[in-house]
């Protein structure tokens, strides 16, 4: 339950290269830059020095935010805007980047639907608002999928990761309009020579020689030395107004780094200030500022005589180094950076609702009301809504609608109930949604029986086309015909044998009139010339467990309502009754390959709304629904995302295909043996 005057949002806290800190979408948060502000302070704990009350960790590192959203910049993905939060003040800086973030941006846009992923590796475009950049993020999503978990190791990080790589292409003079924006390589300020660079982030580079120390201490040996620090706070705020920053004061660019030799060619030392203390290690967007500064000849920190190419360059830091590509164009005085990439790793710590309280929030304008979220009010949605069931709690369809339910609502911030209303075959909670308010209230989690093969078959009291609103396809899942694990039957071509020895002897368990099980078993009998009793159920659920417990014989189940029970050895499978063998059960031959024909059949399910829903609300609907997708746990169905128009167009192509199937087979007029329902 939410306080008596909290603002609840959905947050995605996650661990960037070596940064942590609060993912959201820019919609999860309130409108208007002042709230939202007001948010992130709240959010990370920033009005103490410790943060106990937020997510901060008393640390720069650990206070920042990125906020995510689609892209309207040609040619990118997603927009990626930073935000760095006080330690013991409200404050908010959005006017610098964080490469470390920007680790965690790629797979957060994924896992939330603003990208769809491909198979192996995903390239996602991040536009960075803060500078008006682009940097390329490329994800390893094996099967579609983003995987945290690989080989990979970065400096000042316990454990490893998978690689996330990141070039940057163009964050040279992003902030200031030009990479050396005081018009020189080198200025002198107060005696002491400094190089002002805008790559990636403004910096001012000094050597370390030349204020006294080595370049090579730890961060408490740096920050313990008062004079050094002030030392630094001068020059930082006289070059700030140089770079045409103004009075730089209360922000924290430009950031301050002592460079010093490295341990080898085409390497320096770093120690990188945020900007009043040592960084533990260092900022990926400093890292390519400081490789940009060693490339190019005349600055504090050269190398000169690095040819055109790419070259790897060493940044070493307090926790080990960061290697930056550098690709180098042109020659002599007119040599450019025109490309930096480096490689870092990210891990999803949390995700869920976070609380904020009222107190954060300066006006009673953008004061939350009493247990409000982003979106609730007038707009959608507007109240609590409900999935309804047309099976008996546990089986597929609930299974599936539970776990999406689970998800939407952080998305819309709203409750999500799951209500299963059984009986007539579907048509009782297809009817009840038909005739539901159009207001995306109440939904329905529709599947092929519900819109394709019982309305085929006979007339019902719905139309699966005229009657409702598609809001998106969720996935396919394969059927495979079962038997019980202790079951005589070997195989399929034993199975014929036995029901032509024994005609009506076996039974097979439907989950209702129209269903998969049912025209599965129906069109395998008459492409195999065999006779099977039937007895109907309620829903997948208790026909499944009748079957492994001996009460019929054999079933064709979606391999999502058997795989459980796969997995246990409690059923068997014989066949796919589908084109081809599949992954999960390579071992396991089709129908076909069989000597059986004619049985393709697919299980789908998908979400629908009441005909005449806004188209408004239906998108939204659609886009949180494409995003729970991303992060549903549903082994053994092929999650799909798509438009409302994709299932339309698929509703239509199956209506047409069961029609034909059903009245070739002579399925609607011609049923050798009435249904008869259990009462078990």
């Amino acid at each position: 339950m939410t306080g008596p005057a909290e603002l609840v949002v959905p947050c995605v806290l996650m661990r960037a290269g070596t940064s942590r800190g609060p993912f959201f979408l820019r919609e999860w948060l309130p409108a208007g830059d002042i709230a939202r502000d007001e948010a992130l302070i709240g959010a990370i704990g920033a009005s103490d020095a410790l943060q106990l009350d937020g997510l901060g960790g008393g640390s720069t590192l650990t206070s920042k935010v990125a906020i995510v959203s689609p892209s309207a910049e040609p040619g990118c993905d997603v927009d990626y805007l930073f935000a760095q939060v006080g330690v013991g003040r409200r404050s908010v800086d959005t006017r610098t980047n964080c490469g470390n973030m920007l680790a965690g941006v790629a797979p957060f846009a994924i896992e939330q639907g603003l990208v769809p992923a491909a198979d192996g590796t995903t390239i996602v475009r991040v536009f960075n608002v803060n500078t008006g950049t682009r940097v390329d993020a490329t994800v390893h999503t094996p099967g579609g999928w983003v995987t945290y978990v690989g080989d990979t190791r970065i400096d000042g990080v316990a454990g490893t990761g998978v690689p996330i790589r990141l070039d940057f292409l163009d964050a040279w003079g992003s902030v200031t309009g030009a990479v050396f924006p005081t018009g020189r390589r080198v200025d002198v300020l107060d005696g002491t020579a400094v190089t002002c660079i805008d790559a990636a982030m403004p910096l001012v580079l000094v050597r370390a020689g030349d204020l006294g120390v080595t370049g090579h201490e730890t961060p408490p040996e740096l920050d313990a030395n008062e004079a050094l620090r002030q030392r630094l706070e001068s020059l930082r705020l006289t070059a700030g107004r140089l770079m045409g920053l103004g009075d730089v004061t209360g922000t924290v660019v430009p950031k301050p780094v002592l460079v010093s030799a490295g341990d080898g060619p085409a390497s320096v030392t770093s120690r990188y200030f945020t900007p009043h203390r040592c960084h533990t290690a260092h900022a990926v967007t400093g890292a390519v500022g400081v490789a940009t500064a060693l490339a190019l000849p005349g600055t504090v920190a050269s190398q000169p005589g690095l040819p055109t190419g790419c070259h790897a360059v060493a940044v070493l830091h307090p926790q080990g180094r960061i290697v930056v590509e550098v690709e180098l164009a042109g020659s002599g005085g007119d040599i450019t950076v025109r490309r930096a990439g480096l490689i870092r790793t990210a891990r999803k710590i949390m995700q869920g609702e976070l609380h904020l309280p009222s107190h954060v929030f300066s006006s009673a304008g953008s004061r939350p009301t009493p247990g409000t979220r982003p979106g609730a009010g007038s707009t959608f949605p507007s109240r609590p809504l409900t999935i309804v069931v047309p099976t008996s709690a546990g089986g597929a369809n609930d299974t599936i609608a539970r776990a999406i339910a689970r998800r939407l609502g952080p998305l819309l911030g709203r409750d999500v109930a799951v209500d299963n209303r059984a009986g007539a075959h579907g048509s009782i909670a297809c009817e009840y949604v038909a005739r539901a308010a159009p207001d995306g209230h109440t939904l329905l989690l529709g599947y092929a029986a519900t819109h394709a093969m019982n309305p085929a078959l006979q007339p019902l009291g719905y139309d699966p086309v005229a009657d409702f609103a598609p809001v998106g396809l969720i996935g396919h899942s394969p059927t495979v015909l079962v038997v019980a694990g202790d079951s005589p039957v070997r195989d399929v071509a034993d199975l014929i044998a036995q029901l032509r020895a024994e005609p009506g002897r076996y039974r097979y368990a439907s989950a209702g009139d129209g269903t998969v099980p049912h025209l599965a078993a129906e069109l395998f009998a008459r492409s195999a010339r065999v006779n099977l009793s039937r007895i109907t159920y309620t829903g997948s659920s208790p026909a499944i467990g009748d079957l492994a417990g001996g009460r019929t014989e054999l079933m064709f189940a979606s391999l999502f309502t058997a795989y459980p029970w796969l997995a246990t050895g409690r059923l068997r499978p014989i066949a796919v009754a589908g084109p081809s063998r599949i992954a999960a059960l390579p071992e396991i031959p089709t129908l076909h390959e069989a000597g059986v024909d004619g049985v393709d059949v697919t299980q789908w399910y998908a979400l629908f709304a009441p005909a005449g829903t806004p188209a408004p609300v239906v998108g939204t609907l659609n886009t949180a629904l494409n995003r729970a997708l991303t992060d549903t746990d549903t082994t053994g169905v092929t999650i799909e995302p798509g438009s409302p128009d994709t299932l339309r167009a698929l509703i239509a192509n199956k209506l047409h295909k069961w029609r034909h199937i059903i009245d070739r087979a002579e399925l609607t007029n011609n049923r050798p043996r009435p249904a008869r329902t259990s009462t078990l």
